[in-house]
C-alpha cells in the first residue's frame, strides 16, 4: 500500500466518521463544527484524487463561507440549542436504521459487481479541461457567464443595502 493510499483511506474514514457525527450530535453547534470536518475530508479527497482546484474551492467556499455562515447565524440566533431534556432519538431511528443498512448493502454489492476501467494514456486531464472550460467561458458562453457575474453582483449590493444599519 502506497502513502497516498493510506492518506486517502484517512480522510475518507474522517469524512465518514464526522459525517456520521454531524447527524447523530444533539448541538447544532456541535453539529456545524462536525460540518467543517466533513467539507475539510471531501476537500481532502479531491486533492487525492487529482481535482486540486474542486479542493481548493472545496476550502474556500464551503469551509470558508458557508460554513463560517452557519456558525455566525447559531451563535446569533438565541435558544436555537432547543431543550436539553428532548430525547436523543425518536421512535423512527430502527425504520431508518433498516434502511440505511440495506442501501450501505446495495451500494457494496455493486461496487463489487462493476468492472471498473482503467485510464489509459491520452485520457483527458484536468488541466486540459480547464482549459477548454475557460474558452467556453470566454466564446461561446461569455454572454451567460457575463449576465451570472451582473447579477451576483446585483444580489451583493441589494445584500449590503438590506444589513446596512440607518
Amino acid at each position: 500500500m502506497t502513502a497516498e493510499q493510506v492518506v486517502f483511506i484517512l480522510a475518507a474514514i474522517v469524512t465518514l466518521g464526522s459525517a456520521l457525527g454531524m447527524v447523530t450530535t444533539r448541538s447544532v453547534f456541535v453539529g456545524a463544527l462536525w460540518m467543517v470536518a466533513v467539507f475539510g475530508g471531501v476537500a481532502a479527497l479531491f486533492i487525492l484524487l487529482g481535482a486540486g482546484f474542486l479542493g481548493i474551492v472545496q476550502i474556500l467556499v464551503y469551509i470558508g463561507a458557508i460554513a463560517v455562515l452557519i456558525l455566525f447565524a447559531i451563535m446569533l440566533t438565541p435558544r436555537v440549542m432547543g431543550d436539553p431534556q428532548a430525547p436523543r432519538y425518536n421512535r423512527q431511528w430502527p425504520l431508518v436504521a433498516v434502511m440505511a443498512s440495506a442501501l450501505a448493502s446495495l451500494l457494496v454489492a455493486l461496487v463489487l459487481r462493476t468492472d471498473w476501467p482503467v485510464a489509459q494514456e491520452g485520457t483527458p486531464t484536468i488541466a486540459g479541461f480547464a482549459v477548454e472550460l475557460g474558452k467556453g467561458f470566454m466564446t461561446t458562453y461569455i454572454l451567460p457567464f457575463e449576465v451570472a457575474s451582473v447579477l451576483l453582483l446585483v444580489a451583493l449590493i441589494g445584500a449590503i443595502v438590506i444589513a446596512r444599519e440607518e
